[in-house]
């Protein structure tokens, strides 16, 4: 015993033989009750310093794991939670699992998506390129911060967000055209948390939700989770089929509508400034409630900037707008934030209150100095010229090498891919796995279970060299199939 310690320089040497007495008693080679050395005699045999097992010994006795006998030494600690007289119970936690826990479960990607191994080229992320990020300005912007209200920002913040953010993104907000009357603005942890919120205090009236098919997985999950049905519309090279939504609107009853107007998560398509009139008149016509998803909305490579469908709802307060900067700036800086009417912020701030007090403050004020501080026009023009180069590049790639029967992206960090109907990207995958190369098959943005024949190719962490490879590697294995295929 007390023959395996090693000593290392990551950390202090009382740590480490607190920590490695802690494991052998966590793992019962020390029982309860067992005289453990004294502070000599386990200095020599760890070859440390009487004074680092004194100090070792200490800890473990404030953190309950030693008791001291006076006059005796130094004991093992009953376990924590063991009983002297009674048997331990196991419960079968598998059992208490909730409907709601097992559906976040089987739909989640990173327990049961596509998995990156070294070495692969990998198409799945769509997160921005760490090398871009402006990491002089961002420790300029901490540290401006810090030395203004260091201890205010360390301390509590509101549940509504960090004022001065809230300040710059409502002035932010109405730059895009968006009539700021009668609206609010509650800070929240990235879109996630913003779509759970506004779930979690809705009425569920009628159970049943529209949206674009395909559309953001994440917002399938979380519907999903909230018991709703959801009703998918399809997509046109300019956003939503207009004709459809009127169908599916003139036909049944809905909660709410979730859009991704610009960017759209897969499909890279942008909805034309008509359609979004359109979709705001037939909204405001079946009076059905509309959550904007602003996804990637910064990142449009050519042309001009296209209003958010709350910029087209003049003053009507039916639309609730989700914002984040994760796709854009830094997504390691948990930071989102719902507009909408003032009354259902209110109700919004005290749920957000109950389930996570409020978003961390020194993320809050480091975004906002950031801003502040004039980094993000500068930072985004470097960022859109480098993903606008990539984009134009997987795009001649994908034209020139994969036999599609038809590719979208209008702008952001990825490419969505059709192949024809009968073709299945899932077995795709498969094969180039192979060959070290992993994509995003679109089946799982899909609200009816289609989109088989369909991928995403999300380019912005990959290197130019791999991009050519990789896409070349998908072409010919999809053309191989396709050719084994034939009669």
């Amino acid at each position: 015993m007390f023959t395996e310690f090693n000593l290392t320089d990551d950390s202090p040497a009382y740590t480490q033989v607190k920590e490695y007495m802690k494991s052998l008693i966590t793992l019962g080679v020390l029982q309860a009750n067992q005289k453990l050395p004294s502070t000599r005699e386990l200095s020599s045999m760890l070859n440390v310093s009487r004074n680092t097992v004194v100090s070792a010994y200490a800890d473990l006795k404030d953190e309950g794991f030693v008791y001291v006998d006076k006059g005796k030494g130094s004991f093992v600690a009953q376990k924590l939670g063991e009983s002297a007289t009674d048997p331990s119970w196991q419960l079968d936690w598998k059992q208490n699992i909730s409907k709601q826990a097992k559906i976040a479960e089987e739909m989640d990607l990173s327990k049961h998506g596509i998995r990156s191994s070294t070495g692969e080229i990998n198409f799945t992320s769509i997160a921005p390129d760490g090398k871009l990020f402006d990491l002089d300005n961002v420790k300029r912007a901490f540290l401006d911060r810090m030395s203004i209200e260091g201890e205010i920002i360390l301390n509590y913040g509101y549940a509504q967000g960090y004022k001065p953010l809230m300040e710059y993104l409502l002035r932010y907000m109405e730059n895009k055209g968006v009539n700021l009357e009668g609206k609010d603005i509650l800070i929240t942890n990235g879109f996630t948390e913003g779509l759970d919120l506004i779930l979690s205090a809705l009425i569920k009236k009628h159970g049943r939700v529209l949206c674009e098919n395909p559309t953001h997985h994440a917002a399938i999950k979380l519907f999903k989770m909230h018991g709703f049905d959801i009703e998918g519309i399809e997509m046109e090279q300019d956003g939503i089929n207009l004709v459809e939504l009127e169908r599916a609107l003139s036909e049944r009853l809905f909660d709410l509508t979730y859009l991704v107007p610009s960017y759209h998560n897969p499909t890279g398509i942008v909805m034309s400034p008509h359609k979004r009139m359109e979709v705001i008149k037939l909204l405001h016509k079946y009076q059905v409630p509309l959550i904007e998803d602003g996804f990637n909305e910064e990142l449009r490579f050519s042309g001009d900037h296209i209003a958010p469908l709350l910029a087209c709802n003049g003053n009507g307060n039916s639309v609730i707008y989700l914002g984040s900067f994760s796709k854009i700036l830094f997504p390691g800086l948990r930071v989102g934030w719902v507009l909408a009417e003032k009354e259902l912020i209110y109700y919004l701030e005290s749920v957000k209150r109950a389930r996570s007090i409020h978003t961390s403050t020194l993320d809050q004020s480091l975004l906002y100095q950031y801003l502040h501080n004039g980094n993000f026009e500068k930072y985004l023009k470097k960022a859109k010229s480098e993903y606008k180069r990539k984009c134009e590049l997987v795009i001649r790639c994908c034209k020139a090498f994969i036999p599609l029967k038809r590719l979208s992206g209008d702008g952001g960090l990825h490419v969505f891919i059709e192949f024809e109907d009968n073709f299945d990207t899932n077995d795709l995958l498969e094969y180039c796995r192979h060959k070290g190369v992993i994509f995003t098959p679109g089946n799982i943005f899909f609200t009816d279970n289609k989109g088989h024949h369909t991928m995403r190719l999300g380019f912005s962490r990959v290197a130019d060299e791999d991009i050519i490879k990789g896409i070349q590697i998908i072409g010919d294995t999809a053309k191989q199939m396709m050719k084994e295929r034939q009669p």
